[in-house]
């Protein structure tokens, strides 16, 4: 018998049409997660990500995470072509981040973006880019353990006409 405080494998693989509704559900949480650090965003309902796409598109990695069989966390790799002007001419952007509340703090981003990072090299990629709000410290600490620096920030400004 296996002890109880030994912690459950992470199994990472790739995402099928049948993980749909945890993955629809995975979206709304990354959505809750973020509505606080981004006031622009749509009120509900509100869809970030085309699944059903990313799940067949030849660029895009669509991983999950799942201990016993079920569905725990998700995060994708994207290929995209680069700005003109950079030194490389593609690059993967991550993004779809997300891993259940009961299952954080165990490694299992680390372990997704691990992944990602595999499939990233077999297609010849070497820049990796992601998106974080500059106030979400608990992403930026995480990002960074998982290699990443902090390169440019986003600056915006709302503009309300004269009465």
């Amino acid at each position: 018998m296996a002890n109880q405080t030994e912690p459950e494998e992470v199994v990472i693989r790739k995402a099928v049409r049948e993980d749909m509704s945890t993955l629809l559900r995975f979206e709304q949480g990354v959505i809750l997660a973020e509505r606080p650090f981004d006031p622009t965003l749509k009120k509900d309902p509100n869809f970030y990500y085309d699944i059903e796409e990313m799940i067949t598109s030849p660029s895009v990695e669509l991983l999950v995470a799942t201990v016993a069989g079920t569905v725990i966390g998700s995060g994708y790799a994207r290929l995209e072509a680069s700005k003109s002007y950079l030194q490389h001419s593609r690059h993967a952007y991550l993004g779809f981040m997300y891993v259940e509340p009961a299952f954080r703090g165990r490694g299992v981003n680390q372990q997704i973006i691990g992944a990602l990072k595999a499939w990233i090299v077999i297609q010849n990629i070497k820049e990796v880019r992601l998106d974080v709000y500059h106030n979400n410290f608990n992403a930026i600490k995480a990002y960074e353990k998982a290699g990443f620096a902090k390169h440019m920030i986003a600056m915006r400004m709302e503009i309300t006409p004269p009465p």
